[in-house]
Parts: structure tokens; C-alpha cells; sequence
């Protein structure tokens, strides 16, 4: 993976696909004038959401700024001129999936989730309807089965495994097999006469692309489902009633729309930020004229009536299939924009579209799966890639995967997602709504699905291994703008960072080059005190400072919470390192200021300003007695912070984390029993100083080897410590066991894991963030996904009252 002579070898394979050789501009064209936003981020979500290009967005822009639109119902010039674009783009839409419009009807709605919805509540199930999904389908359309239960429908998953044949009373011919899961019902069928002679009607729902694998569905299922050609055990297929086929094509429009001159679907859906970024919160059902008449809707609002009486029960609908289902005025001004996204696909056309992000993908998996630890074993397992090709007719440009171990253990998705992160690689982990998918591709049982719930886990959670297994995947997915550069970055990424995978123990960490020979004394001395009063805001540094039983007197004794109960942090509120702090023990107030505020704020350590009344308060399984303050001081962190907050005092007698003892890795485990303020995990962090050397003389070596933008060297106050101790060795902390501070003994509880807070910076008022130095970092100090960097502490003394610590005391500390 070295660059030009990939390329060449990219282009020698695909070069006929790649980069839109035929078009106005090409790929490098594209990236340059369209997306000058990107720098050097690799975005690989376009699955999730794609990009808006520059020219797209002039186009919006300037269109908005010349032309009057007004409210379509009505008849004025400026709503007549709204009408006649709203109707232009209805029909591109039908143009763009090949629908006839005198088939098919377009309408509106917020996106693909509001398309589905309106299906599910409007089908006219019966207690003989049966639902019937695909496994792999979006949560969007499971939820459909919500409104076929509650009407006494059947619901059945099923899986399309096999083309079989069938003989019929003509003969044999070919037909799709497909297999049941359990037949969902709930409660007792309604059985009202209407629905015993009505018709019956079954709805079957696939996705054109699968979100999880990428796997693109046969459109011919849409024609076997509909004529009965297909096989189940303990069905008669021709004798089920009539069959009704929706297209989930969300995902699969982006590069492959479904052609529906060809694959007569009843109802196909579409969020148009997936096809070009803009706009969002907006969408289409495509539906034949024929199935909408079937679908009973009750609900009736403006511009879909032609008269209404407000005092008795009289409406009478619109005849326009469109504007009886748009309820309300449709958002005109998203649907003027979608235009100019049309504009840019066609330019480019779909079929070469899809040829450039295929040829992507296809590069990307083939250099996975070569991929190798030193063992010879597998680093990368793809899911979707050994489907059969008469059920699938190809992969589309996603790139579903796990990385393994040489062991054979899992790295878990979102180790993957955060170094990817600090590499400026924008990938998407889980499940992507897609239980379905993810449960069969990842050999997830009923009774795994239930135990990784029952143990907590939830989507979007760090809950990425259980039991041995990935509860999820590492998901990439291309799009009409990506690059054979995006492309090779993510493979490096991966060879970097997980091929061959670290075997050295990051405890007793060898030293960078560059300190290597420099001599060092054994004898280690605390070089400096730091305590931070307000969680997650400046804290001050001190000569000496008495202790408490929760550790350094005033040390996290205050945080900023949100009106909705929020604890407010520096990760999600950056300005709260702009506030600086102090206290002062003989006039026994806390000192506070802020750029953003004119007075600095003195808040009295009595309980003078505090409100008297006291609760409880719970954070990450901790219990707090905590008081607030009088709303004048309230009132200036709000304005320090630029948000409304209020601040809370820890009373800190019975504070205690509740933890597993059971639970803890020598050397890695957590404060249990200690009495605590608001620390995340205990009451004291170490650093040694020659650590934080070594880390720079990394991050200059870095930068002098052709990293941008990236800082040379931290200060030790980037990593919060409250204890910075000279001499030694660079990461001898990792192997202290226990250790005395002139007379006070502490126990080491292991590493701190450090998170994104270290990358960021204070300077002139404002809050930089940057990728260093937790992408360094994680070069080295990265062990089963979590990166550590310093030592946490807990003191083993009963402290009493005027007990100090001091800067120069000795530190002698204690590896056995």
C-alpha cells in the first residue's frame, strides 16, 4: 500500500469504471471544485447520508434568491410558480426510477420513515392479511408489522435462500424458495363480517440494497411475489390472496434506482439526502395509481379536501392521489431544491455512478481479504460476499466487516470507530437499524439478542463485544464522490492499527529513540499540584495543599449541570475550559472568571450562597448528596458557558462508587470503595514527567515526517493531572503497584484512559481541537481498545484534619 503503484494497479483493473472518464468533469475535477470542505477527511457514510457538492448548493441558492415562491394552495403568481416546480419535480422523480405517470403517482413526504409509515397505517390489512419482510430490512420497515398485528394480520420474517422447481399443472418452471420464520401473531383476529367477505390483501417488503451488507436483492422477486412464483412450506401461494410488493430503495437509489418500467412494485420509497445531500426532511412514495386507491386513509387537513363543515360530519376529498395523501403544504422550497441534486446525478448519469463506487468497493473488500497477521490468519471478515448470485444481482458500495486478532478474538467496532476518528476517517459501527441483517450475518441466536440485552446493551452503546461475539459491524460505504485516495487511506488506517497487532505490554513502555541514552535519576519527587474545583473547567496549581478523604481539598467539589439535569462537560461544552478557577483557603472563597463574563465571581466555601435545601443525584452509578445556589450565580455560568446551567456543590460524607470488586483487572481496576467528589473514576491522576517528554519527542518526530496541522508538543495541564512527578524512566507509572508521597501512602488503581478531552486547547478566548495527541497515543499506549496515559490513585490514609502534600516531597514508589 504505497501509493502511485496502487493506483496504477487500481486503474489497470478498474480504470474503465473509475472516475467518470465519459463525463463534463472527472473524479479529481469533482473533489476539487465540490468538495473543497473535506480537506483531508475521509467521509465513508454515504450510506448513512451522502454529501451536497458546491455547485449544488449555488444552484439552491441562487434559485431561492431570484425566484418568489408562495404557498401552492392558493392561486397567486408567486403560488402558481410553486405549483408548476413542485409538478416538474414529480415528474423527474418518476423519470429518475423509470416510472410511467400514468402508472404512478409521487407523493411527498418527510423521507423514506414517513413513506413507510403511511403505507403500514393505511394498508387495508384484515385478520387474513399476512405481512411478509426480508430479514434484512431497516427498522423503518419492521415497524410496519406494528399496524398489521394490531388489525389481527399475520407477520412473518422470512430468508430467500434458493432457486428451486416447481411443478405446476403447465409444467416445471423456476421459482425463488423462501423460508419462514415464526408466523408473528398477537391477540385474537377481528373477525367482522366485512373483513370475512372483503378481499384480502398481503404486503411483502424488501429492500433494493441491503444498509447492513450491501447486498442488492433481485428485482425479479418483485414479479415472483406478485404472480405466485415461489415456494413455502405450509403455504399455498395462489391461494393467499392478493400480493402487494414495497421496494425499501432509501440505500439502493443512490447508485442502482429500481427501474419500475420493468419491476412493477406497488410502493417504492426514497429519502432524497441519501441520492445528494441536500435537502434533508424530505422524501417520496412512489406508488401505482391502482394501490393507492386501496389505501384507507382517515386523517384529512388542509389541501387535501376540496370542502370541509365545521359543524357536521361532512368533508369532501380532493380527486388528486397527491394531494389527498400530502397532508398540509408540502415543503415546496426542499422541493425546488431537489432540482438541482437531480441535475448533478444526471450530469454524471447513474449507471456510471454506480459502475466508479462499485469499482471502490470492490478494490476495498479484494485488499481486505488478503489481508494477514503474521500467523497467517484472517485480520478482516466481510459479511455479504458469499451470497448466491441468482438471488443477489451484485454487492453495492458498501463494505461491511470485523477485524480480528491474530488469536482469533475480536477488535471490538468501536475500537474501529474511534481510532478511525483520530485518523479523519468518518465510518459508520453497529447495526444500522437493521437488526435483521446484523443478527444473521453475525450468527446472533434469539437467546444471544436476548442475553446482550438483558446485559445492557442498546444501539449506539460501547457494548461492541459480548459473550466472545461482535454485537455489531464496521460499516463503509462510498459514494459518487469518493476517491481511490479515500479508499486507500481506510486500508492503511487498517494496516496500521490492527495488522500486526500490538504485542507489547504497554506497562514499562519502552522510550522513543529520542529519549533512549539520556540518564535518568531513580529517584522520583512531586513536581507540581493541581487541583480543578469545577469539573471539567481550568484548574490552578499550588506550592502545597491539605488533603481530604475524597482526595485534594475542593478537587471536583462543583459541576455545571443543564436545566434537564445534563452534567455539562468540556466535551460537549468546550467553553467550560475558558473558566478559570482558584480558591483561597484564608478568605475561604472560590475564585472563578471567565472572557465571556466583566466580573470575575466569588463564591463563599460556607454555605452562605447556597440554597439550603439538599438532594440526591446520581452519575454513573455513583450517589451524590449535592446542594445548589442562589440564581445570581447561576445566571453568570450560563453566560460563562453560553447555555442555561445551574452549579452544584458535592457534600461528599457518604459519596462512594459502586463497582464489581470481582470485576477488576489486576493493575486496571477502578476506585470502589473510596469516598469521591465528581472524578470520573478516582481521586488522584499521576503523571510522570519523562512520559509526557517522550510523547512529545513522538509528536515532533511526527511532524517533522510530514504531519499537518498537528501540534509539536503538550504541556502535562493537557492531560488534568493532579500530580506531575520528575525522574525516571518515561512510563515506569505503569508498573507502580503502591507509592508514597513523603508521608502519605496512595495505591495505584492502573492506567486512565484517555478519551477525545486531551486534543483539546484554550488560546485568545477561543477552543481548538485537533487529532493530537491521542492519535499518537494510540500508536502505543492502545491496550484491548482503550488508550491509556498516566495512573489513577487512591490514598490508603485516614486523613485528619491539616494534613498537606507538597511540591518536592519525595516519591518513592513500590513494584511488588
Amino acid at each position: 500500500m504505497g501509493g502511485e503503484p496502487d493506483k496504477e494497479r487500481f486503474l489497470k483493473e478498474f480504470g474503465r469504471d473509475y472516475g467518470y472518464p465519459n463525463a463534463p468533469h472527472n473524479i479529481d475535477d469533482i473533489r476539487a471544485n465540490d468538495f473543497k470542505r473535506l480537506n483531508d477527511v475521509v467521509y465513508l457514510d454515504h450510506a448513512g447520508a451522502t454529501l451536497y457538492s458546491e455547485s449544488q448548493m449555488q444552484g439552491i441558492f441562487k434559485d431561492l434568491s431570484s425566484t418568489l415562491y408562495g404557498n401552492p394552495h392558493s392561486q397567486s403568481n408567486c403560488s402558481l410558480t410553486t405549483s408548476d416546480i413542485v409538478g416538474e419535480v414529480r415528474q423527474q422523480i418518476l423519470s429518475f426510477f423509470n416510472a410511467s405517470p400514468t402508472e404512478y403517482n409521487c407523493i411527498f413526504t418527510s423521507g423514506a420513515t414517513s413513506s413507510l409509515k403511511l403505507v403500514g397505517e393505511t394498508f387495508p390489512w384484515s385478520s387474513r392479511s399476512n405481512y411478509m419482510y426480508t430479514m434484512e430490512n431497516h427498522n423503518s420497515v419492521l415497524g410496519i408489522r406494528e399496524y398489521a398485528l394490531r388489525e389481527g394480520a399475520a407477520a412473518i420474517a422470512v430468508d430467500i435462500e434458493d432457486i428451486a422447481d416447481f411443478h405446476t399443472t403447465s409444467g416445471r418452471k423456476s421459482v425463488i424458495k423462501i423460508v419462514p420464520h415464526t408466523v408473528q401473531r398477537r391477540g385474537e383476529a377481528d373477525c367482522r363480517k366485512i373483513h370475512e367477505t372483503s378481499e384480502t390483501y398481503n404486503l411483502f417488503a424488501f429492500p433494493s440494497e441491503c444498509n447492513f451488507s450491501g447486498l442488492r436483492f433481485n428485482l425479479d422477486l418483485v414479479n415472483s411475489i406478485k404472480e405466485g412464483s415461489y415456494q413455502m412450506p405450509g403455504t399455498s401461494p395462489t391461494q393467499s390472496g392478493h400480493w402487494m410488493v414495497l421496494i425499501d430503495a432509501a440505500k439502493g437509489s443512490s447508485t442502482c434506482p429500481p427501474d419500475l418500467s420493468k419491476y412493477k412494485a406497488d410502493f417504492v420509497v426514497v429519502s432524497f439526502y441519501k441520492l445528494f445531500g441536500y435537502p434533508t426532511g424530505i422524501g417520496a412514495l412512489i406508488a401505482r395509481n391502482e394501490s393507492m386507491k386501496l389505501l384507507k386513509k382517515t386523517y384529512f387537513s388542509g389541501g387535501t379536501v376540496a370542502a370541509s363543515v365545521a359543524d357536521i360530519d361532512f368533508y369532501q376529498r380532493r380527486d388528486g392521489v397527491e394531494e389527498y395523501f400530502e397532508d398540509g403544504t408540502v415543503s415546496f422550497l426542499s422541493i425546488a431544491s431537489l432540482h438541482h441534486g437531480f441535475e448533478v446525478l444526471n450530469t454524471l448519469t447513474m449507471p456510471a455512478i454506480s459502475r466508479h463506487t462499485s469499482s471502490l468497493a470492490s478494490y476495498a473488500r479484494n485488499a481486505l481479504l488478503k489481508l494477514r497477521h503474521e500467523n497467517g490468519n484472517c485480520v478482516c471478515t466481510l459479511y455479504g460476499i458469499n451470497e448466491p448470485e441468482s438471488l443477489f444481482d451484485s454487492m453495492g458500495p458498501i463494505v461491511s466487516f470485523n477485524l480480528k486478532r491474530p488469536d482469533g478474538s475480536w477488535f471490538g467496532y468501536r475500537e474501529v470507530e474511534k481510532l478511525a476518528s483520530l485518523s479523519n476517517i468518518q465510518l459508520r459501527t453497529g447495526c444500522f437499524c437493521n437488526p435483521g441483517a446484523c443478527a444473521k450475518h453475525l450468527g446472533l441466536s434469539h437467546s444471544d439478542l436476548l442475553s446482550n440485552i438483558e446485559a445492557g446493551h442498546v444501539c449506539w452503546d460501547d457494548h461492541d463485544i459480548l459473550n466472545g461475539k461482535p454485537t455489531g459491524a464496521v460499516r463503509v460505504s462510498f459514494g459518487y464522490m469518493s476517491t481511490f485516495e479515500d479508499a486507500m487511506k481506510l486500508l492503511k488506517f487498517i494496516k496500521s492499527s490492527f495488522v500486526p497487532q500490538l504485542t507489547h505490554n504497554i506497562f514499562g513502555e519502552e522510550p522513543s529513540s529520542a529519549t533512549e541514552g539520556v540518564e535518568r535519576t531513580s529517584r522520583y519527587f512531586l513536581k507540581s499540584i493541581t487541583i480543578y474545583p469545577i469539573k471539567s473547567c481550568a484548574g490552578f496549581s499550588v506550592e502545597s495543599w491539605p488533603l481530604c478523604n475524597t482526595g485534594l481539598l475542593h478537587d471536583r467539589e462543583w459541576l455545571l449541570k443543564s436545566f434537564n439535569g445534563e452534567i455539562l462537560t468540556q466535551k460537549k461544552v468546550p467553553e467550560m475550559g475558558l473558566i478559570t478557577t482558584s480558591v483561597d483557603l484564608k478568605l475561604g472563597v472560590l475564585i472563578v472568571e471567565s472572557p465571556r463574563c466583566k466580573e470575575k465571581m466569588q463564591i463563599e466555601l460556607t454555605s452562605a450562597q447556597s440554597i439550603g435545601k439538599r438532594e440526591v443525584m446520581e452519575i454513573h452509578s455513583q450517589r451524590y448528596e449535592v446542594g445548589g445556589y442562589w440564581n445570581e450565580i447561576d445566571i453568570w455560568f450560563s453566560n460563562a458557558v453560553g447555555r442555561p446551567c445551574t452549579l452544584v456543590r458535592s457534600y461528599a460524607v457518604q459519596n462512594q462508587m459502586w463497582s464489581n470488586r470481582e470485576q477488576c483487572i489486576v493493575g486496571m481496576c477502578r476506585d470502589v470503595e473510596t469516598k469521591l467528589n465528581f472524578v470520573n473514576e478516582a481521586q488522584f491522576l499521576l503523571l510522570l514527567e519523562d512520559s509526557v517528554s517522550d510523547l512529545n519527542n513522538r509528536l515532533r518526530s511526527k511532524l517533522h515526517n510530514g504531519s499537518h496541522n498537528q501540534p509539536a508538543e503538550v504541556d502535562p495541564m493537557r492531560f488534568r493531572p493532579n500530580f506531575v512527578v520528575s525522574g525516571g524512566k518515561p512510563y515506569a507509572e505503569d508498573g507502580w503497584r503502591s507509592l508514597k508521597i513523603g508521608e502519605r501512602n496512595f495505591k495505584s488503581l492502573g492506567g486512565c484512559n484517555r478519551c477525545q478531552m486531551i486534543n483539546m486547547t484554550s488560546a485568545d478566548g477561543t477552543v481548538q481541537r485537533s487529532n493530537e495527541p491521542l492519535a499518537t497515543l494510540a500508536s502505543y499506549r492502545r491496550l484491548k481498545g482503550k488508550i491509556y496515559f498516566g495512573i489513577l490513585l487512591r490514598l490508603c490514609d485516614f486523613i485528619d484534619q491539616d494534613t498537606w502534600i507538597s511540591v518536592g516531597q519525595e516519591t518513592i514508589p513500590n513494584t511488588d
